[in-house]
């Protein structure tokens, strides 16, 4: 009777439980296990050499070996290739955060392995092989939500950041030319609209962090200021005149980003004299 680890997409489980439910190895990306016909594979997002990357349903996994060319007929990447045909059925996750595994669903070659250039953990160019990978049983790339992909992106830039220039440039003009893709998401909340135009009015075309006028006009000819809730919806805040500020562009983007204790302050305070 085949193998069936009863997971449903989106499964978390830590490296523990993966080993226990699967019979497999606790390290590496490509993880056999003999006793249940399984090849288990790790696609780490958070801290990875390899380039995996989605292009819509199709995930193109980098093969084993991690100095040196990869060589198709060695280890797991001799069973991946194979799978069709040695009845080893294969299962994908993926490391969105630290220690934790997403089961991404049951996989197939979808496709002829093929070759491209990556870095090895010397920093030396090398051949990898690349596996197209599909999902079986009409399953489909499950959705990602927006936070999730979000705090990735943040982690995944504090380690570049880390890089030298050379380092740096070297992995840019490895990266591949066509992006991958996947759908992502996101809670939309209904924003009141007269609390979002009295905003703008009450803040008559001056930003009210940087004091500076709009940037623009729009194509009706007002001036061009973004509306943002100093206290976010997402964490609670309201959608209320006193909570609603209207910004240039280049404040309401740091707001975002950094949304700094003092000027949340500063923004709070300048509304209660206003509202």
């Amino acid at each position: 009777m085949p193998f069936n680890p009863n997971l449903h997409q989106g499964a978390e489980l830590n490296n523990e439980e993966l080993c226990n439910l699967f019979g497999c190895s606790p390290q590496g990306g490509m993880r056999r296990s003999l006793k249940n016909g399984a090849l288990v594979l790790i696609s780490n997002r958070v801290e990875s050499l390899y380039q995996d990357r989605f292009v819509d349903d199709v995930i193109h996994y980098t093969g084993m070996g991690q100095v040196g060319d990869q060589d198709i007929n060695s280890a797991q990447n001799k069973t991946l290739n194979e799978s069709k045909i040695n009845g080893v059925s294969v299962y994908l996750f993926e490391v969105l955060e630290p220690r934790k595994y997403t089961f991404t669903g049951q996989v197939e070659l979808a496709g002829e392995p093929y070759q491209e250039v990556q870095e090895d953990v010397e920093g030396n160019d090398r051949k990898v092989w690349m596996f197209p990978l599909g999902f079986i049983g009409g399953q489909h790339l499950k959705p990602l939500p927006a936070e999730k992909v979000k705090s990735l992106e943040i982690a995944r830039e504090r380690q570049i950041t880390r890089l030298d220039r050379e380092e740096l440039l070297h992995r840019a003009k490895q990266a591949a030319k066509l992006p991958g893709s996947r759908a992502v998401v996101s809670k939309q909340y209904q924003r009141n609209e007269y609390v979002a135009e009295e905003a703008r009015r009450r803040a008559q075309g001056i930003c009210q962090l940087c004091s500076e006028a709009a940037p623009f006009a729009n194509k009706t000819g007002q001036p061009y200021l973004e509306v943002h809730h100093v206290q976010w919806l997402a964490k609670g805040g309201e959608d209320s005149l006193q909570n609603t500020v209207a910004l240039c562009p280049n404040c309401h983007r740091k707001m975002h980003i950094l949304d700094a204790a003092e000027d949340k302050q500063f923004l709070l305070s300048n509304l209660m004299l206003k509202v």
